[in-house]
């Protein structure tokens, strides 16, 4: 594969060279994609600049153009689909699901509303508090969900009446790089930019004079990289960054019943998820038993290459992860924790590390203490719930958590006890493009998605007039 191209100026453009893409279910480069010079940055960065000026002031043409682009997201499904699986390794039918998913938040964006807020109308003023756009937004995405997390960006962003410079990661930018192609008819030259390249790219984009607001997802150090760099120019920020979520799984719940919506609420995309639950609290009473549970769900599900029918989960995205989640589980073994499942790395080609349950464990443990971002689940006992709800907090992450009950509403209130942006009850992962999304402490600055994300991507203006 090697007809992948940058969109600057509403045109496609050669990179000033190519870099190799890996497809980590064979370990193997399996297509090029072009590397953004400086110069092409300055360019997408000017085209974002001219287009701004008209595109905000037509909210009418915002609103078509975001179902334009749901649209064509829909049309070209079937080509998408099969460049994001071989890049990240999700399997295909995963890979649809965060491109339909992509087409609804395009959709659901289209149709929230600005607002416009009267505080005064009188003899004496009218006094209206407007939201404004910044301008050029630089969007700087990772590879767990390319496409689905660029969107969550582009179109809030878009809506507002900000032109955009997206930069995916070098792991994954394929599909971010197809889509900027399937966009170019859905938008008027310069809206939308994608640029592809190392590390140096984001630095660069993160610091651009044109850039008034970025929006960054990735890990907790780049992030406050990010914030670094947009401090000089004044910029505003939003990071959504990594999280070491905690489940809480209270005595009166039933193994059997929620054994396998906790097994995906931790290993859905290979663990690969900011949100998942990464580290599990069980009361000592019920332990044995869900840990078992658990095991049975893990011996049901299939792991392979994303493009065989029957795989459930892939592998890890790229080799520095897989190495990483391989490293934690050998320093787990070292301290004395017991394998239930899986263990490690699996024989053969690609970056497979085998679904892992892992008991025996205890803070103080980097399994439990750092966010793994892989197929492997620390099982630690709790005999007092004020107990687990204090380790679960003792953390500078807080991104999401969960509490399982056979009881809603007091899970509901040892739920909201914890120190995240996101506390489920009986459920993790349920995320929709209306519920806002964010991170409490290192795990974020502000939110993404519905009205709320939507005004992340605003700055208030008021305006007063005298009567």
């Amino acid at each position: 594969m090697t007809d992948f191209t940058l969109t600057i100026d509403g045109k496609g453009m050669a990179g000033e060279g190519t870099f190799g893409v890996v497809n980590p279910a064979t370990g193997a480069v399996f297509a090029q994609a072009p590397s953004c010079g400086r110069a092409q940055l300055d360019a997408a960065m000017e085209s974002a600049h001219r287009a701004f000026g008209p595109w905000q002031r037509d909210e009418a043409r915002r609103r078509q153009a975001l179902v334009a682009c749901a649209e064509a997201i829909q049309a070209r499904l079937a080509e998408l689909a099969p460049i994001l699986t071989q890049e990240q390794g999700k399997p295909l039918a995963k890979a649809s699901e965060e491109l339909i998913g992509a087409a609804v938040w395009f959709r659901y964006t289209a149709a929230l509303q600005i607002p416009v807020e009267v505080v005064q109308d009188d003899e004496n003023a009218r006094i209206e508090v407007r939201r404004r756009p910044y301008g050029v937004v630089g969007a700087i995405t990772p590879w767990n969900f390319p496409v689905l997390l660029g969107v969550w960006k582009i179109a809030p962003a878009l809506l507002a009446g900000n032109t955009v410079v997206i930069k995916p990661s070098p792991f994954t930018p394929l599909s971010t790089l197809k889509l900027g192609e399937i966009l170019r008819d859905a938008l008027p030259a310069g809206v939308l930019n994608v640029v592809s390249g190392g590390d140096e790219l984001g630095a660069w984009v993160s610091s651009h004079p044109r850039v008034r607001k970025i929006s960054f997802t990735g890990s907790v150090a780049t992030g406050k990289k990010v914030a670094a760099a947009a401090a000089p120019d004044l910029k505003r920020y939003t990071l959504e960054l990594g999280g070491n979520d905690a489940a809480i799984v209270l005595p009166d719940a039933d193994p059997a019943k929620i054994a396998e919506k906790l097994f995906w609420g931790a290993f859905s995309n290979s663990g690969q998820v900011c949100s998942a639950i990464k580290r599990l609290y069980v009361h000592e009473s019920i332990a044995a038993p869900l840990t078992e549970a658990l095991a049975a769900v893990v011996r049901n599900v299939k792991t392979g290459d994303g493009m065989q029918a029957d795989t459930q989960l892939g592998p890890i995205n790229n080799k520095p992860q897989f190495e990483r989640v391989v490293g934690l589980l050998e320093d787990a073994k070292k301290a004395g924790a017991k394998v239930v499942t899986g263990g490690g790395a699996r024989a053969g080609a690609g970056y497979f590390v085998e679904p892992t349950l892992v008991t025996g464990i205890a803070e103080g443990t980097r399994l439990v203490d750092e966010e793994q971002f892989g197929p492997a689940l620390p099982i630690l006992t709790y005999r007092d719930v004020d107990d687990a709800v204090e380790r679960a907090n003792a953390t500078m992450f807080g991104l999401s958590g969960s509490v399982w009950s056979s009881d809603p509403e007091r899970a509901a209130a040892v739920a909201g006890r914890l120190e995240c942006g996101t506390a489920w009850v009986n459920q993790h992962l349920a995320i929709g493009p209306n519920v806002p999304f964010g991170g409490a402490k290192w795990s974020g600055v502000g939110v993404e998605n519905g009205p709320w994300g939507l005004l992340g991507f605003t700055e208030i203006q008021t305006v007063n007039v005298a009567r």
